[in-house]
């Protein structure tokens, strides 16, 4: 059996408050880009605990990238009894950047872009939507000449699992802090608040592992 670790809404509020006074001080971003679904809510929390006096609020957008394929489940009476999605190997584009709201993709040149995940699981995720958006971002600075200066990534994920990766990241990313995990932990089933079907169950079940002490957060 697939041993599960319970996160809670107010576990991933605290992780991403800790996290924030360390992005600020090594980072400072301009904007934010979620990676979907399981990056909106970190993202939306974390900008909370970003944002200057004096400052307007980060901008926050949006891609959607897919990577995991659900099998079919059977004899499952309870959302406890669900099988974990199965990592798949191709990752899809479904969604992104809105470019109605940025304006051009030559607005991003130059900017510090922070990418947020829930979960660093085997990299492959993360390592293609930070190709992608250096490849955009990078063709549209040659556009523009010699004169602006590169865009910065950096990522944030509330948990890396301590196992393989598949996907690299650029060695600059991890040499340079850009790299921010608020927990690493083993190469367990993570199961989030936003996926719970009984929010009170699945908040119970949080509860009594930290009785145990199994929890995470």
């Amino acid at each position: 059996m697939v041993e599960k670790v319970y996160v809670t809404y107010n576990d991933v509020h605290k992780l991403c408050q800790e996290a924030a006074p360390k992005i600020l001080e090594s980072f400072q971003p301009q904007l934010i880009i979620a990676i979907g679904g399981g990056g909106y809510v970190p993202a939306r929390i974390l900008r909370s605990f970003l944002k200057q006096p004096g400052s307007p609020n980060i901008p926050i957008q949006a891609i959607g990238l897919s990577l995991y394929e659900q099998l079919p489940v059977t004899n499952a009476s309870n959302v406890n009894d669900v099988v974990p999605d199965q990592i798949g190997t191709k990752v899809t584009r479904t969604q992104w950047l809105d470019l109605s709201s940025l304006g051009e993709m030559q607005n991003l040149v130059g900017k510090r872009i922070l990418i947020v995940d829930e979960v660093d699981d085997t990299r492959t995720t993360l390592e293609y939507a930070v190709k992608e958006l250096e490849k955009d971002v990078e063709e549209a600075r040659q556009k523009m000449g010699a004169g602006p200066e590169k865009t910065k990534f950096s990522i944030f994920v509330l948990h890396n699992k301590d196992k393989p990766k598949k996907g690299t990241l650029p060695a600059d990313m991890i040499d340079e802090s850009r790299y921010l995990a608020a927990r690493t932990i083993g190469d367990l089933w993570i199961c989030y608040p936003w996926e719970a079907i009984d929010i009170d169950e699945h908040d119970e079940l949080a509860r009594k592992q930290r009785t145990n002490g199994n929890g995470t957060a």
